[in-house]
Parts: C-alpha cells; sequence; structure tokens
C-alpha cells in the first residue's frame, strides 16, 4: 500500500483521484457499484496514491463498493472515504454519521469543514467556535480509531478572502488535530491562477508559525468554473501544494474539476514533479477512455 509521502524522494506530488466521489456528481453521470470497480481497479493500475471512493452511509451503493473493495483489496493505491465533520451540539464519538465510515474500512479517511464564516453561521447555524471544535473534535475521533487523515477546507479560498483570520483559525484546528494533509478547496471554481498562489504561499508560512509538532503538507483542489481548474492546480503546487486533487476527464459538477489527465502530464513532463511512474504515464490515454466509455460519455476526439 501506498507509503507516508514524507518517505518518497522529492519533488514528488501526490495525486488524490475523486471522478467516483466528485466527479460521479456530474449531471448525467450514473456509476454502477461494478463500474466504480472496475474505474478504481483501472486507476491503481495507473498508480494514482489516493483514490476517493464516495461517502460511506450517503447511499447503499456506496457502502457495498467499500465492502467489495475489503474483499479484492487495490494493489498500492489507498482507498479513501469521505465525510464532514460531526453535527453541531454533540461530539464525534456520539455522532451516528461517522459508524459507517469505520465499517468502510479505510486506512485513510478525507474529513471536510466549514472555512467560510458565511457558512457555518447561515447554512450550519452554529457559532464560529463551535465549528472549530467540530472539526477538531471529528479528526481526534477518527484518529483514535485507527484512521489517518486528509483534511478538505470546504470554499477554502472564498473564506479566506472574506475573513482570512478565521480561516486560517480553521486550518489551524485540523493541523493540530492531527491532520497529515490540509486541502485547500476552491469549491466554487471562481478564484484565479494569482490569487491561488498568494494565498497558498500564505498557508505555507502560516503553518512554519504554528509551532506544530508534526506539519502537515498542503493539497489543492480546484474546480473550473472559471475555467482554470488545471492553471489553478499548478499555480497551488508551485506555490507548495504537494497533493493535487481532481478527476478523470475533468468530470464534476457543474462546469467539472481539475483534469488530472492534464495535470499529470504538465506536472511531469513539464515542471519534473513525480507523480507516477514512467511506464504508467502511457496509459492515461487508455485509462482516460476506459472511463469516458463506463460514464457513457463521449471522448473529447479533439
Amino acid at each position: 500500500m501506498t507509503t507516508h509521502p514524507t518517505a518518497m524522494t522529492e519533488p514528488t506530488c501526490w495525486m488524490y483521484d475523486t471522478t467516483l466521489r466528485d466527479g460521479a456528481q456530474r449531471e448525467g453521470i450514473s456509476l454502477s457499484i461494478e463500474d466504480k470497480l472496475r474505474i478504481a481497479y483501472r486507476l491503481d493500475a495507473l498508480g494514482i496514491p489516493f483514490i476517493e471512493g464516495g461517502w460511506p452511509g450517503a447511499n447503499p451503493k456506496d457502502v457495498q463498493f467499500f465492502w467489495r473493495l475489503q474483499e479484492e483489496p487495490l494493489t498500492q493505491a489507498e482507498i479513501v472515504a469521505f465525510c464532514s465533520t460531526r453535527r453541531p451540539g454533540t461530539t464525534a464519538a456520539a455522532d451516528p454519521a461517522f459508524k459507517p465510515i469505520l465499517s468502510a474500512g479505510t486506512r485513510w479517511v478525507t474529513l471536510f469543514g466549514k472555512s467560510w464564516d458565511l457558512h457555518v453561521t447561515e447554512g450550519l447555524k452554529t457559532s464560529l467556535d463551535e465549528n472549530i471544535a467540530m472539526i477538531g473534535d471529528s479528526i481526534e475521533f477518527l484518529i483514535s480509531q485507527g484512521r489517518r487523515m486528509i483534511y478538505d477546507a470546504e470554499h477554502w479560498f472564498d473564506g479566506y478572502k472574506q475573513n482570512p483570520e478565521y480561516a486560517l483559525k480553521t486550518l489551524e484546528a485540523a493541523a493540530r488535530a492531527g491532520a497529515e494533509w490540509l486541502v485547500l478547496c476552491d469549491t466554487n471554481g471562481g478564484t484565479l491562477p494569482h490569487e491561488i498562489s498568494e494565498i497558498t504561499r500564505i498557508v505555507v508560512e502560516a503553518l512554519r508559525s504554528w509551532n506544530l509538532e508534526s506539519i502537515p503538507q498542503i493539497g489543492i483542489h480546484t474546480h473550473n468554473d472559471s475555467g482554470t481548474a488545471v492553471a489553478n492546480a499548478l499555480a497551488g503546487v508551485r506555490s507548495g501544494a504537494r497533493m493535487v486533487q481532481g478527476t478523470m476527464n475533468g468530470y464534476g459538477e457543474r462546469c467539472g474539476n481539475a483534469n488530472l489527465c492534464t495535470v499529470i502530464p504538465n506536472l511531469q513532463l513539464k515542471l519534473g514533479y513525480s507523480c507516477i511512474g514512467e511506464d504508467q504515464i502511457i496509459k492515461l490515454t487508455e485509462t482516460s477512455r476506459l472511463v469516458s466509455e463506463l460514464v457513457n460519455l463521449a471522448p473529447d476526439e479533439h
């Protein structure tokens, strides 16, 4: 299985594929369990180190998918379960939403939480301090159950622009709770490359100032509403991110996600980062076309 990122020779950029969760939210895509398994095994063969399988408990299909992978595990990739922070006013240990996450049996879990103060007060209808507690408590609980944690900072860039001090506090809470990755998400897809670069550098500098026992690594998750998802992902890496979350062929809700079929060769062949093996990158085209076939969308002939 995938080793800890710090064990690999730099410069390494870790690919995190979310075709089976974020990509499957594209209008018109409906994957069967068998489809999801075929895609997962092909991504595993491609050398993708992290494959997000879905949200266990959100629907029966995802629960069965994780059960099947326990019976027929991947060869090198980490399959990752996805979930949100605990609900307000309770504890993570008492929140039943975490039971299917633990039952999925994955070593890694990606937990997303609120970065934007507006979403905390108007969406969750709770206090800013309670949101901080929700992030830390959820991560600490899952780590206590033997899981390793990736924290997705939802709407990070919009939240930072609105209230930078609070947005950074949410990241610090995740870092102090033990998250190994902090992923900056451009969930609305409205941020441009120069903003991604500037804000990612600010986060990298902030990490050094928090006096943490273990400094997490930074990831980047971009959507394509401004047509700049790939450029934004590259800008994030150039500014210190070491994980890119994206999808095959850029599938995703609304205008889609960063296209890993573009990100990987740009990083590896043009910028000199190690993403997947040289013998695996030649399989990128056939993987792209297989995924197109399974989601029943014609590939771009151009």
